[in-house]
């Protein structure tokens, strides 16, 4: 999975994470305990070329809407690799009892994965301005996206 995760951090595109992240801290951070999982897209001769994870958005009270992200290997982005991850990932949630699902944090500019979320139901709730600083865009907004299971 990190030939998957690595290059989508050092690039500080898509993703709120440091972009020295270490192999390890990007386990630590993508493998949540249950009832969170992570989970793999993988090719007809197993090379993993997507990774998601997906887990409780909040505790307690607070804890029936569920979170997920997804990355996908840059030799196969746009080819729909990140939303067969977030379909098994609502899958998933349904399944595991959750009631919605939000992400927290979709840059703005990132137009492939906003269309894509918002074809799979995601709305746009609120957009964060400035809340991301983009590696080559500058300062761009963070949208807040949900939908109900």
């Amino acid at each position: 999975m990190w030939a998957v995760v690595e290059p989508v951090i050092r690039a500080g595109e898509t993703f709120t994470w440091d972009r020295d992240t270490t192999e390890e801290a990007a386990r630590q951070r993508w493998f949540k305990e249950a009832p969170g999982q992570a989970f793999v897209a993988v090719t007809s001769d197993g090379r993993v070329i997507g990774t998601g994870e997906l887990h409780p958005n909040q505790g307690g009270a607070g804890s029936h809407v569920a979170n997920a992200g997804y990355m996908a290997h840059s030799n196969h982005g746009g080819k729909g690799v990140a939303r067969a991850l977030c379909n098994y990932s609502l899958e998933a949630a349904r399944a595991a009892g959750f009631r919605a699902m939000q992400f927290n944090a979709v840059v703005e500019s990132n137009v492939r994965a906003v269309a894509a979320w918002k074809a799979m139901g995601f709305e746009v709730l609120a957009t964060i301005p400035e809340a991301f600083d983009h590696p080559s865009l500058g300062y761009v907004g963070l949208h807040v996206m949900y939908r109900k299971l």
